[in-house]
């Protein structure tokens, strides 16, 4: 019997008497979890779990007062606030009328080395955050409808793409919430740059970290994030797609590899999480791509 203690937030909402609400459970390479639930009015207070947790109110409205880690708290939620509740705190929170809620955890074993890294040792879960206070984020929001639909397209996606999209989301709530970080200038060294292409083009069918490749360039990987991005134009998980693309294409065009195939060579579980991507990328599924290919040669 797992002690409540000892529960991660998903399995607090999963496994026990909150499984009821719960509508959607994705998973990001096991580096984020992400659910969403939908409650009546009531009493949604929790034991202290081992996450940092986003709340998005997907409908607002509602008069909801409590505690989450930053003192007692009574407001009217609005459609699309946003929230932060603390890590390993007993939590309290009373909603007035129905709600539907979108919630991103963190778990702080994951990710306390990339801040501590990203502040030089000066990041604090206790006061580098602020928590209960709902708050707007137009580019928190953005990334969370981005991370949706990723998991909606390739299930758990990999590594690389949950942690650099993990990395966007941390930097915002750090800058909103007035955390002292010392921010990387400028892109990555023409060196770096062109190691991490080739890493990435060498390793598409692997499951690799955004660790190993802010390893590679010797840099944290919060700062290596924020470099990749000014260096490429797009973040880290925007570039592999584009690059395992290019490379689905290739194959396409020029081998007679199946479509199960191919996609196991560009990192993707099954034909079908391939056709998704693929078919959001060209507007055509791999199939009509290798004959429009053909035909016009």
């Amino acid at each position: 019997m797992i002690k409540p203690t000892q529960l991660s937030f998903t399995q607090w909402y999963c496994e026990g008497g909150q499984a009821s609400y719960l509508r959607t459970r994705k998973s990001p390479g096991g580096i984020l979890e992400l659910i969403e639930v939908a409650r009546p009015a009531g009493d949604m207070s929790r034991p202290g779990l081992p996450e940092i947790v986003l709340y998005e109110d997907l409908l607002g409205g509602s008069r909801v007062s409590g505690n989450l880690g930053g003192g007692r708290f009574d407001l009217k939620s609005e459609r699309g606030g946003l929230n932060l509740a603390a890590p390993n705190f007993s939590t309290s929170a009373v909603m007035e009328e129905s709600h539907q809620l979108r919630s991103l955890a963190f778990p702080m074993e994951k990710w306390k080395n990339l801040l501590d890294e990203a502040s030089d040792g000066k990041f604090s879960f206790d006061t580098s955050f602020s928590y209960g206070r709902q708050f707007d984020s137009p580019a928190i929001r953005a990334s969370l409808r981005r991370l949706w639909a990723l998991s909606d397209e390739e299930g758990a996606p990999s590594r690389l793409l949950a942690q650099a999209a993990g990395c966007e989301i941390l930097a915002e709530l750090c800058r909103i919430s007035g955390a002292q970080f010392t921010l990387a200038k400028g892109g990555l060294a023409p060196w770096v740059k062109r190691h991490c292409q080739e890493l990435m083009r060498e390793r598409l069918a692997d499951d690799i970290s955004l660790d190993e490749l802010a390893a590679e360039a010797q840099l944290s990987p919060y700062h290596f994030a924020r470099m990749f991005k000014q260096s490429f134009g797009v973040p880290p998980r925007v570039y592999l797609t584009q690059l395992r693309m290019e490379k689905a294409c290739e194959l396409l065009a020029l081998t007679d590899l199946s479509i199960t195939e191919i996609a196991l060579k560009v990192g993707y579980s099954s034909s079908q999480v391939l056709a998704r991507v693929f078919f959001k990328y060209q507007h055509k599924s791999p199939s009509a791509y290798r004959r429009a290919v053909r035909d016009s040669l």
